[in-house]
């Protein structure tokens, strides 16, 4: 048996002990927040349902990487391009899980971005 890493295996025990406590429901979905090395993923989630009800990330076709600064930039301009998303599909209130992650940094912009335009918390 290979060995493991100790971050990721203490960030899956983070987030499950945040799951038992944050649920999505079709009022108020769940967004959901993962980071990599270079690239930010947020979704919203309906767990009542147990589907995705639309995504963002620095991958998607939609976003464009000018007049954006670093990785910060780039999570909140994702956040923002979320909540545009989100307001298409009636969705006005979520419930952040920061995934694991520390509430700073890019977790903390993306979930600006998203207030920015108008998505509550």
């Amino acid at each position: 048996m290979g060995k493991t890493n100790p971050k990721a295996t203490a960030r899956i025990k983070r987030v499950s002990r945040i799951r038992k406590k944050i649920v999505g429901t079709t009022d108020r979905p769940r967004l959901r927040v993962f980071k990599s090395s270079k690239h930010i993923y947020a979704q919203i989630i309906d767990d009542s349902l147990g589907k995705t009800i639309t995504y963002m990330s620095t991958l998607d076709k939609e976003f464009d990487n000018t007049n954006v600064k670093g990785k910060i930039g780039a999570a909140e301009k994702v956040g923002e391009l979320l909540a545009i998303r989100a307001k298409a599909f009636g969705i006005e209130k979520v419930v952040f899980d920061r995934g694991g992650f520390i509430y700073h940094g890019r977790i903390k912009a993306v979930s600006e971005g998203a207030r920015k335009n108008g998505l509550q918390f």
